[in-house]
């Protein structure tokens, strides 16, 4: 059974390591990493590439997700365990390590020095799969205070500060609270330069112009 956990948490992080806006970027000869903000998830794609390329990156992104949580450690249980389906707590387990491992996989990527993107797209479809009622609670606080502020990275850091109580108000476990906050923290600390831009008045809002190549936004 360790060796299934092994075998699922690679998986899904190699599923999650795939650098979508980065692969983007490149097909139309650009470099996320030199423009914007320097980010190669969504809400970069969509400052430089456009709303096109912006809505698939963020679309993508958020499927690793879905499908680490929903099908990568149930299908490696099954090619492992000759077709028998897990039980309710195998499968509770199988689908934590899924998706906890893809959102690693996001923000590390191996394929780019292990430096990849916040993990929020990622992280709504990880949550999509595995918490659904919070989920739902943390997209409405994101549109909401996107909405108020125009502020992609206040709106993703306010979704994941309310995503643990959302999550023990829902009545999931204390297994999943622990994850939740597991996921809210990592996703607020991968937010800690736009916090610092924010703090020194330089951070972007939603819908602001592209930056020029280079340009740290």
């Amino acid at each position: 059974m360790i060796l299934t956990y092994i075998i699922t948490a690679l998986v899904a992080y190699l599923l999650g390591s795939i650098p979508t806006g980065y692969l983007v970027g490149r097909a139309k000869g650009l470099d996320l990493r030199t423009m914007g903000s320097g980010n190669i998830g969504a809400t970069n794609a969509f400052r430089i590439l456009g709303k096109g390329p912006g809505i698939f990156v963020l679309l993508v992104d958020g499927l690793k997700g879905w499908v680490s949580v929903a099908w990568a450690g149930i299908l490696v249980y099954r090619l492992m365990q000759g077709g028998a389906r897990p039980d309710a707590q195998t499968s509770e387990y199988l689908r934590i390590i899924g998706g906890v491992c893809a959102i690693l996989g996001h923000n590390y990527t191996c394929w780019l020095k292990f430096k990849g993107g916040k993990g929020i797209a990622t992280s709504a479809g990880v949550l999509a799969g595995l918490i659904p009622i919070a989920f739902l609670a943390g997209l409405i606080t994101w549109i909401v205070v996107c909405v108020l502020t125009k502020y992609v990275s206040v709106a993703s850091i306010t979704a994941a500060a309310v995503l643990p109580f959302a999550t023990m108000f829902g009545g999931y476990s204390r297994l999943m609270i622990g994850i939740a906050t597991f996921m809210a923290a990592l996703a607020i600390y991968k937010h800690k330069g736009n916090i610092e831009r924010l703090r020194k008045g330089t951070e972007n809002k939603f819908g602001a112009k592209k930056a020029p190549p280079g340009a740290k936004g």
